[in-house]
């Protein structure tokens, strides 16, 4: 996890050629043929450029998108949300505050129990680390979050 989140052209190069379509060049990829749209395993996602934390696994949900959903970021700062007026529509993208990193857009019809936001993500534009992996990776402040989804496990 690199100190301030900052993307290098090594970061750059690593990428996949969706990741690097999605998260630079703000494509989408496939509802349903993406890695996290069915992901169930306890941890945290985050950026795949810069690796800064965006989501929670307890805040995601089966919103049948086809793409992961979550309820709210797992740090608020941590997101950017812009107006999007591409593709003949009014939308709110969602960037990574840090790594500039196109993630997908938020939607006002998540549950309303949970505040009612719907951050749909594209999977290219996310990392996966694993409850088992937080300390190793550097994210072992978001251990205690996860406990008790670890538990009901």
């Amino acid at each position: 996890m690199a100190d301030l989140y900052t993307v290098s052209a090594q970061d750059l190069a690593r990428l996949t050629t969706r990741q690097y379509q999605v998260t630079q060049e703000n494509a989408t990829e496939p509802a349903f043929d993406n890695e996290f749209w069915d992901h169930h395993e306890v941890g945290i996602y985050v950026d795949v450029v810069t690796g800064e934390p965006l989501f929670a696994s307890t805040q995601k949900y089966d919103s049948g998108c086809g793409w992961p959903s979550f309820t709210a970021p797992l740090e608020p700062g941590h997101l950017d949300e812009r107006l999007d007026v591409t593709l003949s529509m009014v939308r709110t993208e969602v960037r990574s505050a840090r790594g500039d990193s196109h993630l997908g857009h938020v939607f006002a019809d998540g549950p309303a129990a949970d505040g009612g936001r719907r951050y749909c993500i594209n999977s290219a534009a996310l990392r996966f680390v694993a409850y088992e992996d937080l300390d190793d990776a550097g994210y072992g402040q978001y251990r205690r979050l996860l406990e008790g989804a670890k538990e009901e496990k």
